[in-house]
């Protein structure tokens, strides 16, 4: 059987593309089996490398300040790591060049010296309108931290009594501070102070024989400090008496 001239040269037409579609396939497998696997995410243009530093502290000491400066940092580098390190007085940055440098220059701006000041009650009594003294008390407070005073007696109290062996009777005792307590903190510039003023009456309370009556005074204040300034906190009459007392404070700052 023979093929017409024209069908012959159709066929051979077809072959000849067959054969380069074949020979077109194994040059693309061959460039795909030597070429490396292309990288989706190259790193050094969307992963730049991190390294680690420490930034010592100079002025923030406290665990709340550090507590600060950490959530401070944290919220303005989000995608850096970290970490406070009390015991060294320091925070731990990992993240890229940008955000170390970044890191320090924020501590830098926020590691600066805490507010100090000096602030002295002045307690004023009269008694029937006449003078009965002044006293006098001077705390020094650092922002974010609380002073106490304590000045005073310690007084016993009988809180109870038992047998022992049947033939001797031991007491159980209480000691109350009797006296002035005084707490002042401060933050910023504003100053939170509660005084406390206790003293033992001459009345006895009936329940026991030895069981005294406490008279107790307490004054809370918040004030916006003014170096300089003097300041009144509160004025009371004296329960169970005739005197009036007026206590102030005053505030020298010393850093």
């Amino acid at each position: 059987m023979q093929l017409l001239p024209h069908r012959a040269d159709r066929v051979r037409t077809s072959v000849s593309i067959l054969a380069g579609i074949i020979l077109a396939l194994k040059v693309t497998a061959m460039a795909c089996a030597q070429a490396p696997p292309a990288e989706s995410n190259p790193p050094d243009a969307k992963h730049p490398p991190q390294t680690p530093e420490v930034i010592h502290l100079t002025n923030v000491t406290a665990q709340r300040g550090i507590n600060d400066l950490q959530t401070t940092l944290r919220n303005m580098l989000p995608r850096a790591g970290l970490y406070a390190v009390p015991t060294q007085n320091a925070i731990s940055v990992r993240g890229t060049q940008e955000e170390i440098e970044a890191a320090k220059k924020l501590i830098a701006e926020l590691d600066r010296p805490e507010t100090a000041y000096r602030i002295t009650y002045t307690f004023t009594n009269t008694d029937s309108g006449k003078p009965a003294g002044v006293q006098h008390l001077t705390v020094l407070v650092v922002s974010g931290e609380k002073s106490t005073v304590k000045h005073g007696s310690r007084v016993p109290i009988i809180t109870g009594t038992f047998e022992k062996e049947a033939a001797a009777q031991n007491t159980q005792v209480q000691y109350l501070d009797i006296g002035l307590n005084v707490e002042a903190s401060l933050d910023g510039d504003r100053l939170r102070s509660k005084l406390e003023q206790s003293s033992v009456s001459d009345e006895k309370s009936g329940i026991g024989v030895q069981d005294p009556i406490v008279r107790q005074t307490t004054l809370e204040a918040t004030s916006d400090l003014k170096a300089g300034k003097t300041f009144l906190l509160g004025s009371l009459d004296i329960p169970g008496t005739s005197r009036h007392q007026e206590i102030e404070a005053s505030a020298e700052r010393i850093q």
